[in-house]
This record gives C-alpha cells, structure tokens and sequence, in this order.
C-alpha cells in the first residue's frame, strides 16, 4: 500500500476510439479518419476505504472509465496504479504475478443484472467463476462452501445455487452480481449504474446491502450513477463528467451544498425540488455538443451563461477551490472569481 493510503490512480488517462468510415468510403468522399475522444485526459486518485461517485450525462465517459479500469479497454494515453502497482498504460510492470494480484483485488458489477449473468450456467457456477478463474487449484468442497457463504451474504439462501438467472427477480440477480464480484474477496469494486435497471425500493435495498459490505468487508468503491440522489446517499467524494474530462471533484456534503462549476449546478438544478418553485434559476442554453467535433477552449462554454473569450480558447485545468475542504473545480469562471454564488443552496440532510 502506498504511503498516502491512495489505492487506485488514474493519471493523465484518456482512451480515444476510431469511428471512422469503412476505407473506400473515405477514398470515395475525400474524408480523414474520425476519432471519438471517450476520455481526454483524467487525474484522479481513490483512497482506501472510500467511496467516489462519478456522475454526468450519458455519453461523457464514465463507463468507459470503468471499463479502462477493469482492464476491459486499454488507455490510448496515461497510466493506470492500483496498490502501487501499474496495470495498465504508460510503465507498466512485466511482473505477471503482481498483474494478476493486482486484478484479482479488483472487480466490477455492471448495470443490467440480467445481460451480465451467464444464462446457461447455475447461480454457484456463475458466483464460483472468478475464484476458478485466479484459484484453479481450489478444492471443490472448499469451492461450495465459500458460494453458500457469499449468497448468503448478499441475502440470498443456499438453495439458490442451484437455479438459473431467469428464475430471480431484477434486485435478486444483483445481488447475485454482488456475489460474483465479492468471489476472490476484492479490496475494490467498479460499480457502473448498478441500480439504474432495478425499482426505487430494490434500489435502496441493493444500496443498503453495499454500505454494509463496504463497512464490514472494508470495500472500496468507485460508483458510477446519473442518479445524484443515489451519489449523494453511497458517495465520500463525486466526481462530475462532461465531455471525457471532470470539471469538478469535491466531498460529497460540500459539492451538493456549494457547487462550483456551472455543469455541478446546471445537474443540481434539474433535481425536483419544491423550495425551488417559482424561483428564478440561471438558464444553461443548448444541448450537449458533438462528442466527434467538440468546442475549442472549455467544451462547457457554448451553454455556459459565464464563459468569455479565454473559455472559447484555452482548456480550464482542474484547480483547488478555496482550500481542501472544497475540492477541485476546472473552470476558469471559478478561477477568476466571476461565477456568482448560488442564490439557493440545496439543502443537504
């Protein structure tokens, strides 16, 4: 374990995609290749034991960060630390066995609980695959001991082991994914949209069962959600996305109750919030940009009511904001003290 307690790192990381044209049709329409830039460029480092939300609208990266993660895509650019070990990118390591330590301590729970199960195999095939996966010489008693152990765990019984995917409601077959992830006992779980598919009471029930774990078991999270309310109840610090880049990373009381970045507040706004009616909210004009061809300077600053000249010409770098007890904010607005006060904060409880 790193000195600063710092689990996983991301440093400088960006992973670009060629969604360009079949060859003759370039050659026939006289056009160039078209990169599509997923992630362009993100710092961020989670500490043991904690929990950070990553949110933002569809399409501004965040899967694809799970994904680079997890080692499901490789980065175009930066590297990737998890326990002071490098996974992935720029310098890493050719000791396979610390590789395969490292992915061991890490797994993932995808979104639909349903298309990520196996629907051939029975539950305690599916929960027992990672630990075959990284353990092939673990006996077979052993192997169902610890599959009744994690089912029962996550809340289901023993005899589930026995039936298939199609037989467990959608809150069950996520704890089912829970199960899996917990298999080869991980110190950190990628969480993309993991309640996003399932009903608002089964949402807080899966929410519930993972704080329990994360306080017994230790866990580290990286939780990825569009759902602020849902961030705002699992997270220690958000993370907000636009466009492949974060604009702003704070504790999660003091990003909800003082936003910075116009994007942070244009997100909150959008909360329901019957305080909020008949009063006069900043409007945030346009629609996301095309993530082919994004704006020069900040990609936020075509809806942006606070942009100026430099906002359409140079990228803003994230920056600390009034001290550490805020957090960082990648606007210059912020920067130079231009961005008014929220006229009313969201209440936090």
């Amino acid at each position: 374990m790193s000195p600063d307690n710092t689990l996983l790192e991301l440093r400088n990381i960006a992973r670009y995609f060629d969604v360009s044209p079949p060859w003759l049709d370039r050659i026939l329409e006289r056009r160039g290749r078209v990169t599509l830039k997923a992630v362009d460029g993100i710092d961020l480092a989670i500490r043991k034991g904690e929990t950070v939300g990553l949110v933002g609208e569809s399409g501004c990266g965040k899967s694809t960060v799970a994904r680079l993660i997890v080692g499901l895509y490789a980065p175009t650019r930066g590297s990737i630390r998890y326990d002071g070990v490098t996974i992935a990118g720029e310098g890493v390591t050719g000791d396979a066995r610390a590789l395969r330590l490292a992915r061991r301590g890490m797994q993932m729970i995808f979104q639909d609980p349903y298309a990520s199960l196996n629907p051939r195999w029975r539950v305690a095939d599916i929960v027992a695959e990672p630990l075959r996966a990284h353990a092939p010489a673990t006996p077979r008693t052993e192997l169902d001991e610890r599959v009744v152990a994690l089912l029962l765990q996550v809340g289901l019984a023993a005899a589930d082991g026995a039936k298939y995917p199609h037989q467990f409601s959608g809150g069950q077959r996520q704890r089912i994914s829970i199960a899996r992830a917990l298999s080869t006992n991980p110190h950190f779980l990628v969480c993309d949209e993991p309640t996003s598919a399932l009903d608002v009471s089964v949402q807080a029930q899966v929410l519930n069962l993972m704080r329990d774990l994360s306080r017994t078991l230790g866990l580290t999270y990286l939780f990825i959600s569009h759902n602020l309310a849902v961030v705002h109840h699992i997270a220690d610090r958000v993370g907000v996305m636009y466009l492949g880049r974060i604009v702003e990373l704070a504790p999660t009381r003091e990003l909800f109750a003082n936003p910075q970045h116009p994007y942070t507040r244009m997100l909150l706004d959008a909360v329901p919030d019957l305080e909020m009616t008949g009063k006069s909210r900043v409007a945030v004009a346009g629609e996301v940009p095309n993530p082919l061809d994004p704006p020069a300077g900040c990609t936020f600053h075509p809806r942006c009511p606070y942009a100026n000249e430099r906002c359409r010409r140079e990228v803003p770098k994230l920056r600390a904001v009034g001290g550490d007890a805020h957090g960082e904010a990648a606007c210059h607005a912020v920067e130079e003290g231009r961005l008014p006060p929220r006229a009313i904060p969201l209440a936090v409880a």
